[in-house]
């Protein structure tokens, strides 16, 4: 459910810690931790509130959409996965995309489509639907992309999750109706 001010106090309640600075606090201890699995857990959480327009804010002013990047250039395939997820999650709002693309993510967004993991490149084809504008297309719809990205709409009776983002993608972007 999504969250708003009133609905953030409540919840809260008046000894609660601010979402920003739970973020921040989520932020910090990513940064500190030297094991794999709390990274994992924080970068998992971390995506999680990106899915709520309410924290979109928090997350720019953290720098927490870098560091969503900075996952995915990792060797870990749980950060990638659960970074890719964030990145997608934040892309459908504008502001989010612009940072995104600014900070280069795109070609790393698009190597994510190569994931031997399944949610990967599910994230990274919901990613680059909303990436994909007018000041984005030369970028994402070059040729060997569109060409992975037709090998997943081909594969919708094998798997409907990378079938169906797939087609949607190619339906909007490269076989519109007209």
């Amino acid at each position: 459910m999504f969250t708003n001010h009133l609905r953030q106090a409540e919840r809260t309640g008046k000894s609660g810690t601010p979402r920003l600075q739970y973020l921040q606090d989520l932020v910090i201890e990513f940064q500190k931790s030297t094991v794999e699995e709390i990274k994992e857990r924080i970068c998992a959480n971390l995506a999680n509130f990106a899915y709520d327009p309410y924290n979109y804010s928090f997350l720019r002013q953290l720098n927490v959409l870098e560091l969503f990047l900075d996952c995915i250039t990792e060797p870990n395939e749980k950060l990638i996965e659960f970074g890719a997820g964030g990145i997608c999650n934040s892309s459908v709002d504008p502001a989010n995309a612009m940072i995104i693309v600014r900070c280069d993510g795109i070609p790393l967004i698009i190597g994510c489509l190569s994931s031997p993991v399944r949610n990967t490149v599910k994230y990274a084809l919901g990613a680059l639907y909303y990436l994909c504008n007018a000041s984005t297309k030369q970028e994402i719809l070059k040729p060997d992309v569109i060409e992975a990205i037709s090998k997943y709409a081909a594969s919708e009776n094998v798997n409907a999750g990378y079938g169906n983002l797939a087609n949607a993608f190619l339906d909007k972007y490269v076989y519109p109706q007209t």
